[in-house]
């Protein structure tokens, strides 16, 4: 069984213990990613392992191969010196060396090949943890929403329409009876407390300011000659005209002191 297999045995049953036993849905799921990086940082660690291992044999398959590619200079330089029995005795060595360099290499890729497959099924359990985050954030969501669903259901069911309709009137009608009233006691302290009285007159005073004011400016104007006086009435004319031979005929009756005399 491989770790992987291990790790997914493992992970079912921790999983299916916690689902059966859930009461908080955010908790569980929560938990289940905890353990999944867990069980993750522990198949790191021992595909890491697998993985110096492979690296280990394939050292020692080269070491293997060097010592046997030395041994054959070594058998070439004794034949250079007519000395075959040291160049048979360097050849049975190497041929040793190349007999466990040859097994090695087997090894070495039998456990390459292994530890190949370790990584991509590393790769695709931490493609599989960040699946399951991103759809932890999904199933969350939902269950908020279905939650405050079910929060307003039974808000709902809990008030009648009718009875929240009536509340709202209920209370429309206090408001506006409240509202009535200020206003009926604004009414009877103006009109028992002098205020009413004050108030005509302030609005008199500020009138008459105004016609004063208008007709100060309209004088300004024409004594600028921006506009033309007004034309003179007749009538106006007319009764200063018998106001001044009045008092021409009054002045004629006075006797002259200095005459008199």
């Amino acid at each position: 069984m491989s770790i992987f297999d291990r790790i997914a045995r493992l992970f079912r049953a921790n999983v299916n213990d916690m689902i059966s036993q859930a009461e908080q849905p955010e908790k569980m799921l929560n938990q289940i990613i905890i353990d999944m990086r867990s069980q993750l940082v522990k198949a790191k660690q021992q595909v890491a392992a697998a993985i110096a291992d492979e690296k280990r044999l394939q050292d020692q398959t080269a070491q293997e191969l060097r010592e046997a590619e030395e041994w054959e200079h070594r058998a070439m330089l004794a034949v250079k010196e007519n000395r075959d029995d040291l160049a048979k005795q360097a050849l049975m060595r190497r041929g040793e060396h190349v007999s466990r360099g040859q097994q090695m290499q087997l090894t070495w890729e039998a456990h390459k090949q292994e530890t190949d497959r370790l990584k991509d099924s590393l790769r695709g359990l931490n493609d599989n943890i960040e699946e399951a985050s991103r759809k932890k954030n999904l199933l969350l969501a939902k269950q908020r929403r279905a939650e405050a669903q079910k929060r307003i259901s039974e808000t709902m069911s809990s008030i009648s329409e009718k009875s929240a309709f009536e509340a709202f009137a209920r209370m429309e009608e206090k408001i506006n009876a409240n509202e009535r009233q200020i206003k009926a006691h604004a009414e009877i302290n103006e009109e028992f407390s002098g205020d009413r009285l004050a108030s005509d007159f302030k609005r008199l005073e500020s009138t008459a300011g105004t016609a004063t004011a208008d007709a100060q400016l309209i004088a300004l104007k024409q004594k600028m000659g921006l506009i033309a006086a007004p034309a003179p009435d007749p009538n106006r004319q007319l009764a200063a005209g018998e106001m001044e031979a009045e008092e021409i005929a009054e002045a004629e009756e006075i006797p002259d002191e200095n005459t008199t005399r």
